[in-house]
């Protein structure tokens, strides 16, 4: 194998770190494709930043209704609040609460949509992560429209040693040009 390409999401920070080791070990150039995160958003310094799906529980307990984006992975942390609507693709294997509605929802959604169903729902909080990109930046802005605020939980740090780049346009340069690459990570 000539070298490896880490395209995963930026929250799947498991596959990433043993993709990390494999690399090391087999002593293989490792580049990881990064979409942009939030954090240079216009309105990002509206929002409120936590580093850990613990910590965003612990904030979004302040809301009376609180929207999660968070996916079926982490329902878990956000277990406790009581009036809470939570998008996602799949379902958990455990039930949810009762007092939660559920909307099983595959996006791209526009501001329109997002800032209508925001208003409709009466939600006071969002709940998401720093996934970055535009395809699910819609809630964002629909969220500074409606006058909800916004939770976000910061991406882990990457593993040392790994390049990155934005685009999978840049990731093809770079696979097709060997020579430009850097040395396998260590």
């Amino acid at each position: 194998m000539a070298a490896v390409v880490d395209a995963t999401h930026p929250f799947a920070e498991q596959i990433s770190a043993n993709a990390a080791a494999a690399c090391r070990a087999a002593g293989v150039p490792l580049l990881r494709i990064a979409r942009p995160s939030w954090q240079d958003h216009p309105l990002a310094e509206t929002w409120t930043w936590v580093g850990s799906h613990d910590e965003a529980a612990i904030a979004a307990a302040g809301y009376d209704r609180v929207m999660l984006t968070v996916g079926k992975q982490s329902v878990d942390y956000y277990r406790a609040l009581p009036n809470v609507v939570a998008r996602m693709l799949e379902l958990p294997k455990t039930p949810l609460p009762e007092s939660w509605t559920v909307l099983q929802e595959r996006g791209p959604f526009t501001v329109e949509d997002e800032a209508a169903l925001l208003r409709n729902e009466g939600i006071a909080a969002l709940v998401t992560k720093d996934s970055g990109g535009a395809l699910t930046q819609a809630k964002l802005e629909a969220a500074a429209r409606v006058g909800t605020q916004v939770i976000i939980i910061r991406r882990a740090a990457v593993p040392a040693g790994i390049e990155q780049v934005r685009t999978a346009q840049e990731a093809f340069e770079w696979v097709i040009s060997p020579g430009s690459r850097p040395r396998p990570c260590r």
